[in-house]
């Protein structure tokens, strides 16, 4: 690559705080709310079962990360899969992209509990305001360099996976653990359309793959951080799905989906609860934006040197790292403004679930022999994936059509572009054979 990486420079404590720090920024603030309104009182278990969903998908890349470490891993898996190819470029950038949605949808998440505690409406106008606040805050760490990122990932990831701990015994001892939200409708619908926001609360792992050639001894401990942090996040959200249950009705949880927690907090754990909780998602969700464009814009990187995008510095100074990350603050600066948080959730499962099936397809096809991965396991996370993407796309299709038709449509221009600009830009043939 023409870019130069920091070798060991996050270590394996590191790389594991990475990946929580994004997941659990995104999948308890942002989302408990919002699978608890598709999958009813079921949403614990609905954790459960993405992160069994999650496990199959990890087990590619885990495979595919100790034997190919890189930065950018994902546009490396779909390289050595496709090769120069509009399906791995086009993939490649629909990860991209579902990873910057995430991070507008935490900025969105940071804003909104922010709202709540000086006592204002989440619909308020600040919100998206404090949001892009928080991205640029963001922005000003990651350009301190892979080390800065390493360090408060692990100060913020302690705080956090140790503030939530405390959150959710807390709330289940104030409760008497009893389970209020048990009360109401679940089907079966509802709650396999849940699974995929339940997925893309664990798909921070991803975070780790993209940073694989920064992490020392990356032929192990990128698999071992894989596996760490999502098992790490699983029994935190588990702990969090049965406090939020015990202390709230479900009807309360959905009308406050956006800000569940911290709904949840005052009843059970009183104001001071209610303004600790605000303080850890604050936390939560900064950490958690930090790690993710830390992980964009190597990714963008990656692909930029692969030749498979366009580049342009548009008079910045610097490398093509540090442009990589003025795009994504701005891309995802511009989702905060201008989508809400359901609709973001939405964009980003379609996304990332679309993408995970084509690598699985691709490392299935032609790598499986390669990294010695087992097919049957390769061919149940593709089938999960799309009986999950399925209908998770006829229910909102249901609720929301035009979000449907707006993935669909971002979708095909994607590839469209991807096309057009490899057949106007040949990448040259690489050294050696990808397939063989």
């Amino acid at each position: 690559m023409t870019q130069v990486y920091t070798k060991n420079s996050i270590t394996l404590l590191a790389a594991i705080a990475m990946g929580t720090g994004v997941m659990i920024g995104a999948g308890i603030f942002a989302l408990t709310g919002q699978i608890a309104e598709l999958a009813g009182p079921l949403f614990p278990l609905s954790f459960v079962v993405g992160a069994i969903v999650t496990a199959f998908s990890a087990y590619t890349y885990v495979k595919m990360s100790n034997a190919f470490p890189s930065s950018g891993g994902i546009a490396m898996i779909l390289q050595k899969a496709y090769g120069p190819t509009t399906v791995a470029a086009g993939a490649a950038l629909l990860m991209t992209l579902s990873m910057v949605i995430s991070e507008s949808l935490v900025a969105r998440t940071f804003g909104t509990y922010a709202m709540r505690a000086l006592g204002r409406e989440a619909d308020s106008i600040l919100v998206p305001v404090l949001g892009v606040g928080l991205i640029v805050f963001a922005y000003l760490v990651n350009i301190s360099g892979s080390r800065a990122v390493g360090l408060l990932s692990i100060v913020m990831a302690a705080l956090k996976v140790g503030g939530i701990t405390l959150f959710g015994a807390a709330g289940l001892w104030a409760s008497g653990i009893t389970f209020e939200a048990s009360v109401g409708e679940a089907g079966a619908t509802g709650f396999v359309a849940s699974v995929a926001l339940s997925i893309l609360a664990f798909k921070g792992f991803t975070t780790i793959t993209n940073s694989g050639a920064e992490v020392t001894n990356p032929h192990q401990n990128v698999g071992r951080a894989i596996v760490a942090s999502i098992a790490i996040c699983v029994v935190v959200y588990l702990l969090v799905a049965f406090a939020v249950g015990s202390s709230l009705s479900l009807d309360r949880i959905v009308a406050a989906k956006d800000y569940a927690l911290a709904e949840a907090a005052e009843p059970a754990l009183g104001k001071t609860g209610f303004y600790l909780t605000v303080a850890l998602a604050l936390v939560a969700t900064a950490s958690g934006l930090i790690a993710s464009v830390f992980a964009v814009s190597r990714m963008l990187t990656m692909l930029t040197d692969m030749k498979m995008i366009p580049h342009s510095h548009f008079g910045m100074p610097g490398t093509i790292k540090d442009h990589t990350l003025v795009y994504t603050v701005v891309i995802a600066g511009f989702l905060t403004v201008f989508f809400d948080l359901s609709r973001i959730a939405s964009l980003g499962a379609l996304f990332y679930l679309v993408m995970d099936i084509i690598i699985h397809i691709g490392v299935f096809r032609h790598l499986r022999h390669d990294i010695k991965a087992r097919g049957w396991v390769l061919l149940t996370a593709i089938a999960l994936d799309a009986v999950v993407l399925m209908v998770f796309a006829v229910s909102k299709w249901q609720s929301d059509p035009l979000i449907v038709i707006l993935g669909l449509t971002f979708m095909a221009l994607v590839f469209l572009f991807e096309r057009v600009f490899l057949a106007r830009h040949p990448i040259p043939k690489i050294q050696h054979n990808q397939h063989k």
